[in-house]
């Protein structure tokens, strides 16, 4: 698989299925460089793991998920009922073999050779996003305060120290804090936490919602189609691609397909021949409307893989993991979870009501989507396995799929103006 193809003498025909944030911005980037373009969404856009993360962009997020030091405590989080990995034990025998790919990722060289691909991946999207905002119209919904990783104490926060080491290896500046420090930063931080981890130049979107959407808008503005069509099937033919399913017109074709349904891609790629071993990692949240000044900027409770952030309609608490398949509903013991982890941390929220939530993150082994061309079957492209990362990766992953099948490489789409 590779990046570049060679560019269409006239404007490409180009089908993007699925409109969460990694759909919407590709299919945003493909108009602003010329291709006509249709956005198959079955569902409302954005309203997947787009509406319910946590509004990250944390380029330097580098390190893969599987490394050595958290594979020797998965045994322990699974035994807890209550800690940061929930696996079903009716769920393990479809797990297997995600999981002992996902044991093997964590060799010393494959967690190397991943950590650059994210890095030269994920490198500039802070400010990649700061301009998205603008040039949308919504510069509100960005702020660059920086990310605050809270620990027990210093020796937890060793626990984590090959991230940190990955991190500063590719120049992200970290502040170390002890509690004043942190105090300094957030007043109402959470007590038990001595130690942190301070990431100035990351950045939050407050409603990640809104962001999809007003990307959809830019995109239908500059003539882009908007289908409501859940696609079951693709299909190659002599006149380009083809795609099946209620609402796709049996007439339609595309000289190009991007590939951008998450945790549902598999299903859609096996019938071609590839096999993407992408598995769901069901995250949740609890929101609490009107609490967001208890924070200022994104917040990571390391030690319960939770993170804290400041959306627009409330504070949103949320992370960790559970790896139950696509058709299990949301299990109630993990939104309570979410939901008993924020009350302890910030005791203003007792009294106030919360909403829950859960997604699925579309998660490879080794943590590196897979972006590009597939060669071996001319047309298709692949935007998928963005994991924890889809919203920071979601920017520079459509801009590199619109350079390669465009043939254009000078302005990034979220410098031109979206009006």
């Amino acid at each position: 698989m590779n990046d570049t193809v060679t560019p269409a003498s006239q404007a490409p025909r180009v089908a993007v299925i699925g409109a969460g944030v990694v759909g919407v911005s590709t299919a945003l980037a493909l108009r602003c460089h010329g291709a006509e373009v249709t956005l198959l969404e079955r569902g409302e856009p954005g309203m997947a793991c787009s509406y319910g993360n946590s509004g990250a962009i944390s380029p330097g997020s580098v390190a893969p998920l599987a490394l050595p030091g958290v594979l020797r405590s998965v045994p322990g989080m699974l035994l807890d009922r209550d800690g940061p990995l929930a696996l079903p034990l009716r769920y393990l025998p479809r797990a297997a073999a995600w999981l002992l790919a996902f044991t093997q990722s964590a060799d010393p060289a494959k967690v190397g050779v991943a950590a650059a691909v994210l890095n030269d991946l994920l490198h500039g999207a802070v400010d990649a996003h700061e301009s998205m905002a603008r040039q949308l119209g919504v510069p509100e919904l960005f702020i660059r305060h920086g990310h605050l990783h809270l620990y027990p104490d210093a020796a937890a926060a060793g626990k984590d120290a090959l991230g940190w080491q990955l991190r500063a290896h590719y120049g992200y500046a970290v502040q170390q804090l002890d509690r004043a420090g942190i105090e300094a930063l957030e007043p109402q931080a959470p007590s038990g936490y001595a130690h942190g981890r301070f990431l100035a130049d990351h950045g939050t979107i407050l409603n990640p919602l809104r962001y999809v959407q007003a990307m959809l808008h830019a995109f239908v503005r500059r003539g882009g189609q908007l289908l409501r069509a859940d696609v079951r099937r693709l299909r190659p033919a002599e006149d380009g691609w083809r795609a099946e399913g209620e609402g796709v017109p049996g007439d339609a074709r595309w000289s190009h397909v991007v590939m951008a349904a998450g945790a549902w891609a598999p299903a859609l790629l096996r019938p071609l021949g590839l096999w993407l071993p992408i598995e769901s990692q069901r995250g949740y949240h609890a929101e609490f409307a009107g609490a967001q000044a208890l924070v200022r900027r994104t917040v990571v409770l390391a030690d319960k893989k939770v993170f804290v952030a400041p959306m627009e309609g409330g504070l949103r608490v949320g992370g960790t993991v559970e790896i139950a398949g696509l058709q299990a509903p949301p299990n109630p013991r993990r939104a309570a979870l979410m939901e008993r982890i924020a009350r302890e941390a910030f005791p203003a929220l007792a009294g106030q009501p919360a909403r829950h939530w859960m997604g699925h993150r579309p998660c490879l082994p080794g943590s590196v989507p897979v972006v590009g061309h597939v060669d071996a079957l001319p047309g298709l492209w692949l935007a998928v396995g963005h994991g924890h990362l889809g919203l920071t990766g979601s920017l520079p992953t459509a801009q590199r799929i619109a350079s390669a099948l465009c043939g254009a490489r000078a302005e990034p789409f979220w410098a031109m103006p979206q009006g």
